[in-house]
């Protein structure tokens, strides 16, 4: 149960950080740049409105008190304006420090709720000062309102607009990203034709097609470093066989005793070393393909079975017709059967249900790193699990597998509800084949 959670908590992290993308990390990138560029724009078009809006105001304040200053020096009496006054106690201090200056001056100052007070004040005759206070009107007030509401309006529809745009730009650079990632997939799974560039298409090139070209060039670079090992290993494997033969053959030869017999072991085991790498070499290649024939599939199997241990039982759930290649399944069926009797513990059971096939053995069961990679080449398990060999038996079952479309799956049985550090009751290997055989060019019909 807690593997399964620890599975799962994984899977839901991975659902999350589909919603959490790249398309919206960019789209919330693009709309928070968006925001601030708008808020900062807005504050400056209001105050430098706003400041525009005061100069006119004390501009007309000044052209008011110039009129009043005119008027009172002549006629020794107020200006008509209504603001204007003499001596007014209420004059802010730093004005009235001007004016007793012997200078003409405007100051603004902000009322408690942030409305601006404009007061213009100049010396008159007989020691006299002339004022006028006067604020902003409404329609300058409605104005800056009338503006503000227009910025606001603008800054949501840049904020908007720049989420649409970064979900756009966005959802197709992440398009784009995760067919090069399919592509890169496929490419890891063995498909050795596939090309990122290929892949990921599009007429705009950007980052994505120089990362793509860069995938490309590594897999063919691989590929090649690959096939060249492939070739040297069968090569040496070929050129190991004449030899090996004739030692073997020598061997035969020699008197009867507990050397010969010890001589002409290693020579087989050799010898079989050599045949198996040379099918693992010619199984890398892709180059095999399968000889199809319609079998009876529980009959094949227990035939073939009982000619290769009689004492393994073989249960038959469900009889098929199956198409595959006879010659590879028997392949598979031996090898199954080999590293059970080597590395696993008798009783050996093999169990045919429609077109699957179970191998078990009541061994310690197959390591770990077997069940998480799979079989692996010249690795024969670990320490309770190891015996003899060279470790290309499930190797060559695997390979064998694919080239008849097949799947070859691994792994322990443990008392239920036992955690994982329990020690397995035996090793299960499944085999199961398609539905559809592979063509005679190793691909699958397709179905109407």
């Amino acid at each position: 149960m807690r593997g399964t959670m620890q599975r799962l908590v994984p899977a839901r992290l991975e659902r999350a950080g589909i919603r959490t993308g790249l398309r919206w990390k960019l789209s919330a990138a693009i709309a928070f740049v968006g925001a601030l560029v708008a808020i900062a724009l807005s504050l400056v078009v209001h105050n430098a409105a706003r400041v525009s809006m005061l100069d006119n105001a004390r501009d007309l304040a000044d052209e008011r008190i110039q009129i009043a200053q005119r008027n009172y020096d002549q006629y020794r009496r107020p200006n008509p304006f209504p603001n204007v006054k003499i001596n007014d106690s209420s004059l802010p201090r730093e004005l009235r420090e001007k004016v007793e200056q012997g200078r003409r001056a405007t100051y603004v100052t902000d009322r408690p709720g942030g409305e601006p007070d404009i007061w213009a004040a100049v010396p008159a005759a007989n020691g006299n000062v002339l004022s006028l206070h006067t604020t902003f009107t409404d329609r300058s007030t409605d104005i800056l309102n009338d503006l503000d509401q227009a910025l606001v309006i603008g800054s949501i529809a840049v904020v908007l607009g720049g989420s649409a745009l970064g979900v756009l730009i966005g959802g197709r650079l992440s398009s784009r990203l995760r067919k090069a990632a399919t592509a890169a997939g496929q490419v890891a799974s063995g498909e050795t034709d596939v090309r990122v560039r290929d892949a990921i298409g599009g007429v705009v090139r950007d980052e994505t097609d120089d990362l793509a070209s860069a995938v490309d060039a590594m897999t063919d670079a691989l590929q090649q470093r690959i096939e060249a090992e492939r070739r040297v290993t069968a090569d040496i494997a070929h050129e190991l066989r004449t030899p090996v033969t004739g030692l073997l053959t020598a061997a035969e030869l020699l008197p009867p005793g507990r050397p010969t017999e010890l001589v002409l072991d290693r020579a087989k085991a050799m010898r079989t070393l050599v045949e198996d790498v040379l099918e693992v070499a010619r199984l890398d290649s892709a180059s095999e393909r399968a000889e199809l024939q319609d079998i009876l599939l529980g009959e094949f199997v227990s035939r073939r079975v009982a000619a290769k241990d009689p004492d393994i039982e073989v249960r038959v759930v469900h009889e098929s017709m199956v198409t595959t290649d006879p010659r590879r399944l028997e392949r598979v069926l031996f090898n199954l059967l080999a590293n059970a009797a080597r590395h696993g513990e008798p009783p050996i059971e093999v169990t045919v249900e429609g077109r699957v096939i179970r191998v078990r053995d009541h061994g310690p069961g197959f390591p770990e790193d077997l069940l998480a990679e799979g079989p692996s080449r010249f690795r024969t398990g670990s320490a309770d699990r190891a015996g003899h060999g060279h470790g290309l038996g499930l190797t060559i079952a695997a390979g064998q597998a694919r080239v008849l479309g097949a799947r070859l799956t691994f792994r322990n049985v443990r008392p239920a509800g036992a955690p994982d550090g329990v020690r397995a009751e035996g090793a299960v290997a499944v085999l199961w084949l398609p539905e559809h055989a592979p063509t005679n060019t190793g691909s699958y019909p397709m179905m109407p």
